[in-house]
């Protein structure tokens, strides 16, 4: 009988081994459930050359706690708003940390960083935040007016290099109660508006904003005046198709001092009368109503501080007893580019032919009415277009020479002074810059001031002024406009000239 099962008694322990089995004849119908344990089992288990089936509920939570490391993974990271975080860390996603409320009047910018909102109060003036340097795609920016006022004080933001909705323009808030976010995308479009509540146009229209000197308003724009030295500080330069970037000037130099007047009862030759003040300007954003010398080119605002200066009025020489010397030059006024010349000097004489090295100038300076040579020149140094006109020479009697205006020459016959120019920059016409007055000689009296001028020179002596002084052809402040010779005899100085003026016009509005 063939041999088919044996007993478990029949069988010494530790003495069936893989080599007894033969292949495939133990199946599961064989092994009753639960009779197999691990002491059944050697302690190495070879199964390499097997395939393990195991039940899906074998492998538990437990087994696996720390047994599996990110680098064992296809993907042991997650990306989020750009940036790669590792299993297991920590991020926050989409969310804004809002700040304090911070004031943005103007004077102070702030810097913007990724991740924040920003509550800005812009009751005191209008104001200005600047986005951050770098940008990263997702990178968002949230901000909300805080005092419900940007409708009035409007908020610009800086792009810092960026493009704003694709284009190379500054953000401009202007409605109240607006809130907007902005998310950066990539350096073609930079930051883009993705959620807009309560606003209207947000493309900055390019109005240009600035500080410094005296500043008043006619009609859409701006005007700052500088009666002295100051900085013209542009915090946001203009651009875009509505607005205009361009700053018109009307730079007007220290008119220059009358010449001092001859000794001698009404005998002697009076004085040459003080040049104007280089006269220049631009006038795109206004007509100027009168101005022979011919407007120059618009400075392009940038956004930086600009230092003006103003020039002094150049004072008059002293007549008898002392020498009868010329009058001083004015100083120049400056802004960016444009430089005007301070006006020439009148002549003085004393006794013999006197030759006056002060007489050119923005205009030159007259003649005095013993002085050889021409009278000052005027547009010296030169610019195009011209900054002013030439003096006017000694007239008989040896009556000195009105100075050159703006508007023209020293005049002929006597010796007015050359008539200034008018100009609209502020929103309604005002003349400066004219030549003084040469001074009287030989009995007569002295010639009036051009228009705008600094006034007549002084009487010669019996020509109806005892005194003779010439000090009354003094130039009003900041006209520009040069100062009247001294008449002949007497005592007293040539007049003054007139100090200069700086004045800076651009749109702020449309």
């Amino acid at each position: 009988m063939a041999l088919t099962k044996v007993t478990r008694s029949g069988i010494t322990d530790n003495s069936v081994n893989a080599a007894k089995i033969e292949d495939g004849t133990i199946v599961d119908a064989d092994i009753t459930p639960g009779t197999i344990t691990p002491a059944k089992l050697a302690s190495t288990l070879d199964l390499s050359s097997k395939t393990v089936t195991l039940p899906n509920t074998s492998v538990t939570n437990g087994m696996l706690a720390g047994s599996i490391a990110n680098a064992k993974l296809a993907n042991s990271s997650i990306t989020i708003n750009g940036a790669a975080t590792a299993l297991g860390g920590s991020v926050s996603a989409g969310s804004i940390t809002w700040q304090s409320v911070i004031v943005s009047d103007g004077s102070t910018v702030t810097t913007m960083v990724a991740g924040r909102g920003y509550f800005v109060n812009n009751t005191s003036a209008a104001g200005i935040v600047k986005l951050p340097a770098g940008g990263t795609a997702g990178d968002t920016i949230a901000i909300k007016d805080y005092a419900g006022n940007f409708g009035t004080n409007a908020l610009t933001i800086q792009r810092n290099g960026h493009n704003i909705q694709g284009v190379t323009n500054d953000g401009r808030i202007a409605t109240n109660r607006a809130s907007v976010t902005l998310v950066y995308i990539d350096a073609t479009k930079g930051w883009l508006y993705t959620n807009e509540s309560n606003v209207a146009e947000l493309e900055n229209k390019g109005y240009t904003t600035a500080t410094g000197g005296t500043v008043t308003t006619s009609g859409d724009f701006k005007i700052h005046s500088f009666t002295g030295d100051g900085n013209f500080v542009v915090s946001s330069a203009g651009f875009g198709p509505t607005a205009t970037s361009s700053l018109d000037y009307l730079v007007i130099a220290g008119g220059g001092g009358g010449g001092g007047g001859e000794a001698g009862n009404g005998a002697g030759g009076g004085g040459g009368a003080g040049g104007a003040g280089g006269y220049r300007y631009s006038a795109v954003t206004y007509c100027a109503p009168s101005n022979p010398l011919g407007a120059g080119s618009a400075i392009t605002a940038a956004q930086q501080t600009y230092p003006i200066t103003v020039g002094g009025g150049g004072g008059g020489a002293a007549g008898h007893p002392s020498t009868a010397g010329s009058g001083n030059r004015g100083s120049n006024s400056v802004f960016s580019t444009i430089t005007s010349t301070g006006g020439g000097g009148g002549s003085g004489c004393q006794g013999s032919p006197y030759t006056n090295s002060n007489g050119p100038g923005g205009s030159g300076g007259g003649n005095s009415g013993d002085a050889v040579g021409g009278a000052g020149t005027g547009n010296t140094p030169p610019v195009s277009p011209s900054q002013g006109n030439t003096g006017g020479a000694n007239q008989p009697n040896r009556m000195g020479g009105g100075g050159g205006g703006s508007g023209q020459g020293g005049q002929t016959p006597g010796s007015p002074g050359g008539d200034g120019d008018t100009n609209s920059i502020t929103g309604s016409g005002v003349t400066r810059a004219g030549g003084g007055g040469g001074g009287g000689g030989n009995g007569p009296r002295g010639g009036g001031g051009g228009q705008a001028g600094g006034g007549a020179g002084g009487s010669a002596a019996g020509a109806g002024s005892s005194s003779c002084a010439g000090g009354q052809g003094s130039a009003s402040s900041n006209s520009g406009s040069g100062g009247g010779g001294k008449g002949a005899g007497g005592t007293g100085s040539g007049g003054s000239g007139g100090s200069g003026v700086v004045i800076i016009r651009y749109r702020y509005q449309n």
